[in-house]
């Protein structure tokens, strides 16, 4: 049993389809031509070069070399990890049919595999640190084989998916490797949030993480009131615009602190929350992320409910982290860096 990291595209634009159609695919752009026809790796690359011609040749065969097991190694019964990108979780899939290619698919969907989700939504947290580095390669599909995860991983399906060990919020003795540096490019940015949020996670557990939401809603210039543990009536915070908190817009803030993806009667009780307390609009904090079918049905709320997952809320912090207060940032103690963004092609 192999095991292979797909992405669904650099945003997850592809997520959807993923799950959906219960298959995986590659996703490079305009490949119209049946991989399982092309007899050496050479050939691939000159249909690439032929499809990209602006495109470097470094950049090529790097691609190549992606693609090619996808139709050539990949076998039934391999494992397929997908790490989503609407919530903070793992996707497992096993693969239970061959390469096939369809010429009248929409592009890019010409190349699929058939899987069955075998751990759906799996929090990123239940995984040990290394494996996150693995996840982490920065390449769109690869083969995993350090830190023995076919052992691990099966372990890990056999206990139904249960986090596989109780992990400090920081470990420094869990960084790279140089081994797993030289094996694939991890994505940096990706593996750095893994640390933050476990650190939140270590540190504002459940009712704290409102005093974490109440913090970033405050830095933005709300005046806020926050219900104290246990039955808070529909909404953990109010806020308002403005220093006394009578101004507009006025929010109805529900915080769930939990790993398990919210469903949608939560939200609609958040609906009736807003009502109830005379406010104007709703925010929803879920650090579980929302079941898939919550995102589709709220279109006729857009003007009344946001949606925050782990990524909205982090990219929250980010950017008032300089105006929270000093006993925040005592507990969440952040450092900004700045590393190389080297492009694709190079």
């Amino acid at each position: 049993m192999a095991i292979w990291l797909i992405r669904a595209g650099q945003r997850g634009e592809y997520e959807q389809q993923f799950l959906n159609e219960q298959k995986v695919y590659v996703t490079w752009d305009r490949l119209k031509t049946d991989l399982s026809k092309l007899d050496r790796r050479e050939a691939l690359i000159e249909k690439m070069t032929a499809i990209n011609p602006d495109t470097k040749f470094n950049a090529i065969r790097n691609y190549a070399s992606q693609i090619w097991p996808f139709a050539h190694d990949m076998k039934q019964g391999d494992l397929v990890i997908l790490p989503l990108k609407t919530q903070p979780a793992i996707q497992i899939g096993e693969i239970i049919g061959d390469y096939s290619y369809s010429e009248k698919a929409e592009n890019p969907y010409y190349h699929s595999r058939k899987v069955k989700w075998i751990g759906e939504a799996i929090p990123r947290s239940n995984f040990a640190q290394d494996l996150l580095y693995s996840f982490g390669a920065f390449m769109t599909i690869c083969r995993i084989t350090r830190n023995n995860a076919e052992e691990r991983l099966a372990a890990m399906r056999a206990a139904n998916w249960a986090a596989e060990t109780t992990q400090a919020a920081v470990n420094p003795a869990t960084s790279p490797t140089e081994e797993s540096v030289n094996a694939a490019p991890s994505d940096l940015e990706e593996l750095g949030m893994d640390q933050i949020a476990r650190l939140i996670e270590a540190r504002f557990k459940g009712h704290k993480l409102t005093a974490l939401v109440d913090a970033i809603l405050k830095a933005q210039g709300y005046t806020t009131y926050v219900s104290p543990p246990g039955a808070d009536g529909g909404a953990d915070i109010l806020a308002g615009a403005g220093p006394l908190g009578f101004g507009q817009p006025r929010l109805c803030i529900e915080v769930k602190s939990g790993d398990t993806p919210t469903d949608r009667p939560a939200v609609d009780k958040l609906l009736g929350a807003i009502t109830k307390f005379g406010a104007q609009e709703g925010l929803f904090v879920s650090w579980g992320g929302f079941k898939t079918t919550v995102a589709k049905e709220m279109a006729a709320a857009f003007f009344k409910v946001r949606l925050w997952t782990r990524k909205e809320l982090l990219d929250a912090l980010f950017a008032n982290y300089d105006r929270l207060g000093d006993d925040i940032k005592a507990e969440l103690p952040l450092k900004r860096i700045w590393t190389v963004a080297i492009p694709d092609d190079d």
